[in-house]
């Protein structure tokens, strides 16, 4: 038997690029009792399998800190709000000291710069002495190293200590290359002209490297800020403080980490509900935007649920509480999204696998580059051209943008994803949802409201139904079958009047009888009147074959012994099903409908909303072999469900869609939740999934090409041909840039409306 297994999210710190992402997997992967290990760079999070009885928290850190990297301490017990609040908090410290080096770094260019074009004007040079010039851009560009890029240099040591390169090591080797010829040719210019070379300094070409680098790094890390900004804004609904009430009876307001189970907090108009709990008393209005994505409130009364960060609309209640901290709704919600976030899509692997040789083998071409230049380039300038060509290629090849490609778009489309109602499991599952094109539907609960309603209440000639309806009311209010609580909801939705029924008696099987207004009613079955003796007129039958042959419950109504009256219940169709259907084969996806139901019942739903085909007559342990029928199609199906027995056609399917009213086991089995009890959120998953892979192919294709394209271009390939060569600094700035333009484009899905 295999040993189970744990999982353990990490914070990585010190992590620069894609590449150190590799090796902090790697480390993690080779650990004993590691399962599997999943580093994303653009979460800065690793989330690791491991066998408990091999491996340990503290292993797993070990093993990060061995390859030259931190992990932030998480505090025990707190809540995915807490921590994700806890790390932003962390990570706006970070961007400020980022921004003082950068500031550091531009203001000493701003000198540096035009001390160093005084060397391409011949008569001011006459002036000034070149040693002593030289000199003073030392002492200036010292700083911008040892502050503003140290961090490039020390992240760049630890990797070669571990036999590893990364980011910072083409950038650390590039820019320490500049300096040092810089610093010989300052310190030992004879060196240089004795051998006929001209002992030229690149201080400028350093010092500005590193504050383009750093200027990336800024707008890097503020993009990518971005992409959290749904998470965020999902924590910030959460409630500060909430009104609990005392033993005593008095309403004390308390910090909302306060708050215990069991605890009844009080809640009035425009408040956000605390936690999660039950009302014990009143009732109101709740707008569950937040959670669901739906714009209309709720309505809510004594024994309903209501959840943490909603927000109280008209009425004032008060609740129980059933949970706190991390078990909450929104927390929740919160992990998940989290989880998602630091998941790996499967299109994401190729860019891994690139990205892990990638820097040692651009070490190569730039030493190629070296070599080439400097056997081939006129003895004066050799080595120089030699030295600008090498510190070009290393510069402009950073793997960033392809590091970040992948997991900023899986950022940004699971949290918008949230803010809409459908909260994904994993990039996988985001991923697969792009391939459906077949959406299989279960009918109850799915394309219906999976509860009776009453649809018809029909009365023979002279009687009034608006008469008739309380009395049938009074009756069924006495009763807890489901069928009756269906007639009691019309009934007062129709705002019958009240009346009181005594003498009430279930006849098991058949219905119920009462005594309202001195008359003894009936509501049931036909074999119910049957037995009481009362006959059917051939109008009263006629009107019911014909409710029967529409798959309606038919519920005969008696009074005093004389049938009166029909009531015709069904599992209706919801308001959005047929729109959502509709918009889904606009999509180019065939809708097709699967139900226990006889072919008549079947026929009759599927055509209220548009489907052509559909199964009838499914047992629930049958459901899961008709996904298989649509898959052996050559089809990659989608299955939408909501109860126990849709777990394995949910588990089965290509990716599984529960919608958020089931049942936790068929949510459990999906690779998709929708918190919105209709279709229309089957609609916003797939159109969110089709843009994000987009998003995605086209940060891949735009990230190859960059390097493709650059590489060769500050190799100086273009030099023999039109006498182009690429300055480090402008490779520096598109290097920069090319990251920023991933995220740009990743954060265009922060606008996507499926409305």
């Amino acid at each position: 038997m295999e040993p189970a297994t744990k999982t353990e999210t990490l914070d990585i710190e010190g992590m620069t690029c894609a590449s150190c992402a590799a090796f902090v997997e790697k480390s993690l992967s080779r650990t004993p009792g590691v399962q599997r290990a999943l580093v994303n760079f653009a979460t800065e999070k690793a989330t690791v399998d491991y066998v408990p009885t091999q491996a340990s928290p503290a292993t797993l850190k070990e093993a990060v800190i061995n390859a030259g990297y931190g992990v932030a301490e998480r505090a025990p017990d707190t809540s995915a709000a807490e921590r994700s609040a806890e790390i932003d908090r962390q990570k706006a410290l970070a961007y400020q000291k980022l921004k003082r080096r950068f500031w550091v770094a531009v203001g000493l260019v701003v000198v540096i710069m035009p001390l160093s074009m005084l060397m391409l004007w011949p008569a001011m040079m006459q002036r000034v002495n070149v040693q002593w010039l030289n000199y003073t851009l030392l002492l200036l560009t010292l700083p911008v190293l040892l502050y503003s890029g140290r961090e490039f240099y020390v992240s760049a040591w630890n990797g070669f200590k571990h036999r590893a390169a990364n980011m910072d090591t083409l950038i650390a080797v590039g820019t320490g290359a500049a300096f040092l010829y810089s610093l010989a040719a300052t310190v030992v210019p004879g060196f240089f002209t004795s051998r006929g070379i001209m002992p030229e300094v690149y201080y400028d070409t350093t010092a500005t490297i590193i504050a383009l680098i750093l200027l990336g790094k800024v707008m890097e890390l503020r993009a990518k800020t971005q992409t959290s900004a749904a998470m965020r804004s999902l924590i910030g609904l959460q409630a500060k403080t909430a009104r609990v009430v005392r033993p005593d009876g008095a309403e004390v307001d308390v910090p909302i980490e306060q708050v215990q189970l069991g605890d009844v907090v009080v809640v009035r108009p425009g408040e956000k509900v605390a936690t999660d709990g039950e009302i014990t008393d009143g009732q109101s209005s709740i707008d569950e935007a937040m959670l669901t994505g739906e714009s209309l409130p709720v309505e809510k009364k004594a024994g309903d649920p209501v959840f943490g960060a909603t927000l109280n609309k008209t009425g004032s209640f008060r609740f129980r509480v059933t949970k706190v901290g991390a078990d909450t709704m929104l927390s929740q919600i919160v992990k998940l999204v989290e989880d998602a976030q630091g998941s790996r899509a499967p299109i994401q692997r190729l860019a891994d696998k690139v990205s892990a040789i990638f820097v040692p083998t651009v070490v190569v071409i730039a030493i190629l580059t070296f070599v080439i230049w400097f056997d081939l380039a006129p003895a004066g300038t050799r080595l120089p051209l030699a030295l600008v060509n090498f510190v070009a290629v290393l510069i402009i090849a950073c793997p960033c943008a392809l590091g970040l490609a992948t997991p900023t778009a899986i950022m940004v489309s699971t949290g918008k994803g949230a803010e809409h109602g459908v909260l994904v499991r994993n990039a996988e599952a985001l991923e697969k949802a792009y391939q459906v094109n077949t959406v299989l539907l279960d009918k109850t609960g799915t394309i219906t409201k999976g509860e009776p309603a009453v649809t018809d209440f029909w009365t023979l000639p002279g009687q009034e139904a608006s008469q008739l309806l309380p009395v049938v009311a009074a009756v069924e209010r006495q009763s807890e079958h489901p069928l009756a609580e269906a007639v009691v909801r019309h009934a007062d939705a129709q705002g019958a009047a009240s009346l009181t029924a005594t003498g009430f008696r279930a006849v098991e099987g058949k219905g119920a009888a009462a005594t309202v207004n001195g008359q003894v009613v009936l509501i049931g079955n036909r074999r119910l009147l049957a037995d009481e003796g009362v006959s059917l007129s051939p109008t009263l039958i006629t009107q019911a074959e014909q409710l029967l042959s529409q798959a309606k419950t038919v519920l005969y109504i008696a009074v005093a012994g004389q049938a009166v009256g029909l009531v015709g219940v069904a599992d209706t169709v919801r308001d959005t099903s047929a729109a959502a259907i509709k918009k889904l084969q606009a999509l180019g996806i065939e809708v097709v409908m699967m139900t226990g139901d006889n072919p008549e019942t079947a026929a009759q739903v599927a055509g209220q909303v548009g489907i052509t085909r559909y199964f009838a007559e499914v047992l629930p342990q049958d459901k899961a072999g008709k996904v298989k029928e649509l898959q052996a199609e050559g089809r990659t199906v989608a299955m939408v469900g909501d109860g126990i027995n849709d777990a394995p056609a949910l588990a089965q399917a290509d990716i599984g869609l529960a919608i958020g009213s089931g049942t936790d086991v068929a949510m459990e089995a999906a690779g998709i939740t929708l918190m919105r009890s209709d279709l229309n959120g089957v609609v916003t998953a797939i159109e969110l999934s089709r843009q994000t892979i987009r998003t995605i192919k086209q940060n891949l294709f735009f990230a190859f090409v960059y390097n493709t394209l650059g590489i060769p271009v500050a190799a100086g390939l273009l030099y023999p041909f039109f006498g182009i060569l690429l300055s480090p600094m402008l490779a520096a700035g598109a290097m920069a840039l090319s990251s920023v333009s991933v995220l740009t484009n990743s954060l265009r899905l922060r606008s996507f409306d499926n409305h």
